[in-house]
């Protein structure tokens, strides 16, 4: 099965990351190229400023007009994902399965991880009305032997000058704590990372589910059933190779 991405929402992250320190570094490089340069090429980085200036100001216009066509689909999308949410709710393993199908998300899901993550029941992400302010991931569970909490929510806010991210602290059953991780490489598992605050900028796998699973989660939901039906395939020509060497080495006899 081919994977389809949504684009537009990483997209419009990163128009949302655009800022002004970038802007003053462009604007100090320029400074210091005019003073460094000789006389006569002054007035030609001059114009070349001004012609990056109109530029930049269209590039600006270009990102407000794409963030208010996402705020547009957004509404018109709101309904059909709660509609996917409802339908979802008959597959009882659908998300952990779709987690443990995702190779960057099943990577951090450490083995004694596994039986908790089975008691997810539903995933929901909620964006901001104006995009750019954030979102919030919902993860809510049905009643497990590790922890008390019925919904966690890891809400990040991507306005103003201090990014942030507000969560909700994992109740843990005595005795019960997850999230150990045995290799150095891989500082956070799975239930670490649910544990522990951290910005918005570097919280990679926030991003991944929000812009790569809930958009079609249906997609990791159902690799396996596509992996099985492959190996299925490569048997049956195993088989037949086998067969064919058979006769082969009859013949020759």
């Amino acid at each position: 099965m081919q994977r389809q991405h949504c684009h537009t929402n990483a997209f419009c992250g990163n128009l949302v990351r655009m800022g002004e320190p970038e802007e003053k570094r462009a604007r100090l490089e320029v400074d210091y190229l005019l003073n460094q340069a000789p006389e006569e090429k002054r007035r030609m980085i001059k114009q070349i400023d001004e012609i990056q200036s109109h530029v930049d100001n269209l590039n600006e216009q270009a990102s407000e007009e794409v963030i208010k066509i996402e705020q547009k689909y957004n509404q018109l999308r709101r309904p059909h994902m709660e509609k996917r949410t409802k339908l979802l709710k008959e597959f009882p393993q659908f998300w952990p399965m779709a987690l443990l199908n995702h190779p960057q998300i099943a990577a951090l899901v450490a083995e004694d991880e596994e039986d908790a993550l089975m008691s997810l029941a539903a995933i929901e992400i909620d964006e901001a009305d104006d995009i750019k302010s954030g979102y919030k991931i919902t993860f809510r569970w049905k009643e497990n032997e590790y922890f008390e909490n019925d919904s966690m929510t890891r809400e990040y806010f991507l306005g103003g000058d201090e990014p942030g991210c507000k969560i909700t602290q994992i109740r843990w059953k005595e005795g019960k704590k997850l999230g150990k991780s045995s290799d150095r490489n891989a500082p956070f598992t799975f239930f670490a990372w649910l544990d522990t605050n951290l910005e918005p900028a570097a919280d990679d796998i926030a991003e991944v589910i929000k812009d790569d699973i809930w958009p079609n989660p249906l997609q990791y939901y159902l690799v396996p059933e596509t992996v099985e039906v492959d190996d299925e395939v490569e048997d049956e020509e195993a088989e037949d190779l086998e067969e064919v060497d058979d006769e082969s080495w009859t013949e020759n006899k």
